[in-house]
């Protein structure tokens, strides 16, 4: 009914339907107990509740990268938020649209120190794309709706909407997406055809190119995962990418080089090293791919395409900018391939330089030992998911490395990691939002022992909500990572980077009411 007059709280969970919120992720507390009221008394949102905040956040971002859409956290006033700050910040590094909504004390309290208060707009300024403070119930529709928008548009990242109690209970009237003001200035980039023209003289001369992708491509939908496939497939260009943009390329296509940078393959960080011309889609030029910038790919011609105006020539200069959408720049590159009148290079020699780099077989291990090797166990797991539905989230170290190396994606959106800020602890709770959105698909946590004692309180959220999620640990009981730079960096001085009495991972699993299963031997592996 028009001008119907609604608590705050009921606005909230009327903005949360018509923005097509069907789950979110929360924990309760006295700050933001009306809304939980309300959420009590509605069967349109799902409410998932998690262990502790952090978990919230982690499980939105699995939410958000595996279906596209915006992950929403719903936490408390003083600690709830400030638990939340850690999944904010990696989903702002990674790119990842959360909108994540925080319960204040009352208004006439804030400044007064009052209990569970805290300065949240403050906190989380530097951690998300934009926040805000509701401070009256005639703009709280309005900033609902923009947060949406501001969480999804332009490069997607993580938004706070901190609401007072008092503005929960406040009575005022409800504007539906299409009526609420519009704050954020609303711009519409087209591509610049001029820099596309010039993308295309400097790919058609090219006699060593390569395309360099990362998680811009995947943040662009998955019709920009087509496009750059098709792309490749009519210059014959090769294609690598970075951690975060596995699966916008098949991993079995005899184009594709593997990841690149530290932890990536001889073929690519050599392809990526020696190309002439290098075209870089939705990727930041991060110091994990590019290592010593003065040595960096130093005789190629660089195109940038990315949407963030900001990333363009921040750590490298590039020769061809293009601020675009990934998805509408390799539109219009494909569409200017194809009408050009121009004949490209040959690739016959640069391809036979790739196929002398790939025989190397950088990723070949010792596997004749009795101790299951970390790199078999992945291969194995990727074995056996074959034909399935399957979705991999990781948590941070060696295994995540194992597994970008070892599990191969042939499409977008199946891999869920913590790239830029690294995060240990974010693979089990981003495998249940991954879950909550894929009840039927197969979803595995691969994990050290380290990294998921983290977070794994979550596995009493996944026995109360049915998630059946996988939780797949490679057990060598360090801190796999951190040991290998003090082997090669620190004289072998292994400081604290034992994972000293470690809990029986069956029985914790038991405990939670979970099945847990034990390999020690490779012969046992395929069967348990």
């Amino acid at each position: 009914m028009a001008n119907e007059q609604m608590t705050g709280a009921e606005i909230l969970l009327k903005a949360l339907v018509d923005q097509g919120v069907n789950e979110i992720f929360g924990y309760p507390g006295g700050a933001v107990l009306p809304i939980y009221d309300e959420l009590f008394q509605q069967d349109k949102v799902k409410h998932i509740l998690v262990r502790q905040e952090g978990g919230a956040v982690h499980a939105a971002e699995g939410y958000a990268r595996s279906t596209g859409k915006v992950g929403v956290v719903l936490v408390t006033s003083g600690p709830g938020a400030t638990n939340a700050v850690t999944g904010l910040t990696d989903a702002l590094m990674d790119s990842i649209p959360v909108v994540c909504i925080t319960g204040q004390v009352p208004t006439h309290l804030i400044g007064n120190d009052a209990f569970q208060e805290c300065d949240t707009v403050g906190i989380t300024r530097s951690c998300t794309k934009h926040n805000w403070l509701v401070s009256n119930i005639g703009d709280l529709a309005s900033i609902l709706h923009e947060a949406f928008y501001v969480a999804r548009s332009g490069r997607p990242g993580p938004v706070v909407v901190d609401i007072p109690k008092d503005v929960q209970f406040a009575r005022g009237v409800y504007l539906p997406p299409d009526q609420a003001p519009k704050r954020s200035k609303r711009t519409t980039r087209t591509v610049d055809q001029t820099r596309i023209a010039q993308a295309i003289e400097l790919m058609a001369n090219a006699r060593r190119p390569i395309f360099y992708t990362g998680g811009g491509v995947i943040n662009a939908g998955p019709h920009a995962s087509a496009l750059l496939r098709e792309l490749a497939r009519e210059t014959n260009f090769p294609v690598t990418s970075t951690l975060l943009g596995l699966g916008a390329f098949p991993a079995a296509d005899r184009q594709w080089l593997g990841m690149l940078g530290m932890h990536g393959s001889w073929e690519a960080n050599h392809a990526m090293h020696d190309c002439d011309v290098m075209v870089c889609v939705g990727a930041r030029f991060d110091d994990r791919v590019t290592g010593r910038l003065d040595a960096f790919s130093p005789h190629s011609a660089k195109i940038h395409i990315d949407i963030d105006p900001s990333s363009i020539n921040k750590n490298v200069h590039v020769d061809v900018p293009i601020i675009a959408d990934a998805g509408e720049a390799l539109k219009a590159l494909l569409g200017a391939w194809r009408a050009r009148t121009k004949h490209a290079q040959p690739l016959d020699s640069w391809w036979t330089r790739i196929e002398d780099w790939r025989a190397r077989k950088c990723f070949a291990y010792d596997a004749s030992d009795n101790v299951i090797k970390p790199q078999y166990a992945v291969e194995r797991l990727y074995a056996a998911t074959r034909g399935h539905d399957v979705y991999i989230t990781t948590e941070v170290g060696q295994h995540q490395m194992w597994a970008a190396q070892y599990f191969h994606f042939e499409e977008p959106n199946r891999w869920m990691t913590s790239g830029g800020l690294g995060t240990m602890g974010y693979g089990l709770p981003a495998a249940l939002g991954v879950q909550a959105a894929h009840p039927g698909a197969l979803v595995i946590d691969i994990a050290g022992e380290a990294s998921v004692q983290m977070t794994m309180q979550e596995m009493s959220t996944a026995v109360q909500h049915n998630l059946p999620i996988k939780i797949f640990i490679l057990n060598n009981e360090w801190m796999g990572m951190v040991r290998q730079w003090q082997q090669l960096l620190h004289g072998e001085r292994y400081s604290h980077s034992y994972s000293a009495a470690l809990p029986d991972f069956v029985k914790m699993a038991e405990a939670f009411g979970c099945t847990g299963i034990r390999a020690d031997r490779p012969d046992e592996l395929d069967a348990k």
